[in-house]
């Protein structure tokens, strides 16, 4: 017999009614925030979700305003279906399943969640007003929702830094739950756009993960040593075009000084054909 599929809700009045009755029955929520198009990265959020919280929500929403592009908008993969047939398998309880005009009845929302001055560097500058959508979806989920641990990925590292940054700067009351990266076996990080690879950029994306190795492996050398070994990693793959690579201070986001020493995060992204990947790995400096 096939795994029961998580109930679905599409308005926030029944979430909030759903949540309301796992309080009185005195249960935890985790929540899992997600765009859809679930993959086993997703998958390892909601394992780990099931051993910090007694009810699971996983949220399936494209949200528009944190598209800055139409066309990416209109290209990102809906697959509702296969993705409860998945988490079925992972007897997840709820999915919470709005659509745009549930989320923004009125249009976008006049009142935002400005992601600062760190929000405009390095995905922020590629994609500028990105960390602004996606810091108002989330505080809006997190408002529906109101779970005690929200599940966030270590893949997108400055998203992650920034929600965290939120949830201590606004007191919001929910613990964040760090979820290591999941890669394929060649290393390239798992992520719903590797689908859109032709089989020569899927064989050229392997060169971000290997770039990231070879930073890690160098930076007991220093910065310079762990950003020269990432850059001979990456510039023998012509089919890679390199947005950014570079070392940051994990409790600030910015760029380490020449002369640092101590813990910090290579991040990496790169267009390859029409689609654009990013990956990040912790390493230590001298």
């Amino acid at each position: 017999m096939p795994a029961q599929r998580p109930r679905v809700i599409t308005t926030i009045a029944e979430m909030r009614e759903v949540i309301a009755a796992e309080r009185a029955a005195g249960r935890t929520v985790a929540l899992t925030p997600t765009l859809g198009a679930l993959h086993d990265g997703h998958l390892a959020h909601v394992a780990r979700a099931a051993e910090v919280a007694d009810t699971r929500v996983v949220s399936i929403f494209v949200n528009p305003t944190q598209f800055t592009q139409p066309e990416d908008l209109e290209r990102y993969p809906r697959t509702l279906d296969a993705d409860l047939d998945r988490l079925a398998e992972h007897r997840v309880e709820f999915v919470f399943a709005p659509d745009v005009d549930e989320m923004y009845p009125t249009g976008p929302t006049k009142i935002t969640v400005h992601a600062g001055d760190v929000g405009g560097t390095f995905e922020g500058k590629s994609r500028p007003g990105h960390f602004d959508g996606v810091l108002t979806v989330v505080a809006k989920l997190l408002g529906i929702v109101t779970p005690d641990v929200v599940t966030f990925g270590q893949k997108d590292a400055q998203q992650l830094f920034l929600v965290r940054r939120m949830i201590a700067d606004l007191n919001i009351g929910t613990r964040v739950e760090v979820i290591d990266t999941v890669r394929e076996p060649d290393g390239l990080a798992l992520s719903s756009r590797n689908r859109f690879l032709s089989p020569a950029e899927r064989r050229a994306a392997r060169t971000l993960s290997a770039a990231l190795e070879a930073a890690v492996s160098a930076s007991e050398r220093g910065i310079d040593a762990a950003l020269a070994a990432a850059q001979g990693a990456l510039m023998g793959e012509p089919l890679v075009d390199l947005d950014y690579f570079a070392v940051v201070h994990p409790e600030t986001f910015r760029p380490v000084d020449d002369d640092y020493r101590g813990r910090a995060t290579a991040i990496v992204a790169a267009r390859l054909g029409a689609t654009r990947l990013i990956d990040n790995e912790p390493l230590r400096i001298g």
